[in-house]
């Protein structure tokens, strides 16, 4: 869960930071009261340990402003959110009937059993300790089947993601790839992905299955999935995959397929 939810505290801090840097720096202190459901002295505390913990900067009388380090942490505290409504979102799906990949055959109104593999949800007929659900559809192995009722938790590791850095354009592009180290580190991993046109020639030259389309999203999703994606990376687009994996909370590995 996200940390401003935990935190009543904390929760009431990045209110009235969002007040301040949306109604402008003038904003009454018994306004952000009223819009947050507080009293006035509890504004006017909160600001005064904001001011001194470096997230205000007082301008004259009554009049604040987000100091740098404010507006990061209100970022932080964003990117939190947007993770967890994934998380959420994907549960409340879940109350509902819900699409999976039918392991055998399984008939309609029967009890089946639910497991991630593969980044994907499958139901099967036989039932254990884990998570279950009733088909509200029929399906023959590997048809799309309906799912409702579901009981319990589907099990679910995020996975980890590698990043093989390649030399960008200006230090040889794929013709400096160590097409060796590239298929070692790759053993691990999967789906494959290309980021950057230096990465897309490799990939093309190494001959095997990767998308280039969407890529950081991507793999960030294929990671909340369950899988472990490998992304092909030209040097240059490297540090913004590895701010949006840090945002996303996904752990990583960088590998380096430069020939020496």
């Amino acid at each position: 869960m996200t940390e401003i939810l935990k935190n009543k505290n904390l929760a009431t801090r990045f209110q009235i930071l969002v007040e301040i840097a949306d109604k402008g720096p003038f904003i009454q202190q018994r306004q952000i009261a009223k819009t947050l459901g507080i009293t006035p002295q509890a504004v006017s505390e909160y600001i005064s340990r904001l001011t001194a913990d470096g997230m205000l900067i007082t301008e004259g009388r009554s009049c604040y402003r987000l100091s740098g380090e404010a507006v990061n942490w209100v970022i932080k505290m964003l990117r939190e959110m947007d993770n967890y409504n994934s998380f959420i979102l994907k549960a409340i799906n879940n109350i509902a009937t819900c699409a999976a990949v039918a392991e055998d055959d399984i008939a309609k109104n029967t009890e089946v059993g639910l497991k991630m593999k593969g980044g994907l949800l499958y139901a099967s007929s036989q039932t254990g300790t884990g998570a279950t659900g009733i088909a509200a559809t029929s399906a023959g192995a590997g048809e799309d089947i309906g799912i409702t009722a579901i009981k319990g938790i589907v099990e679910l590791t995020v996975g980890s993601a590698g990043i093989i850095k390649i030399p960008g354009v200006e230090r040889g592009g794929s013709n400096k790839v160590d097409y060796k180290k590239l298929k070692k580190f790759s053993t691990s991993y999967a789906p494959i992905f290309a980021l950057g046109i230096e990465a897309y020639i490799t990939c093309q030259k190494w001959g095997g299955e990767f998308q280039y389309f969407g890529v950081i999203e991507a793999a960030i999703e294929a990671a909340r999935s369950g899988l472990n994606p490998l992304v092909v990376c030209a040097e240059g687009e490297s540090s913004g995959l590895i701010r949006r994996l840090t945002d996303a909370a996904i752990s990583y590995q960088v590998f380096e397929a430069a020939l020496v």
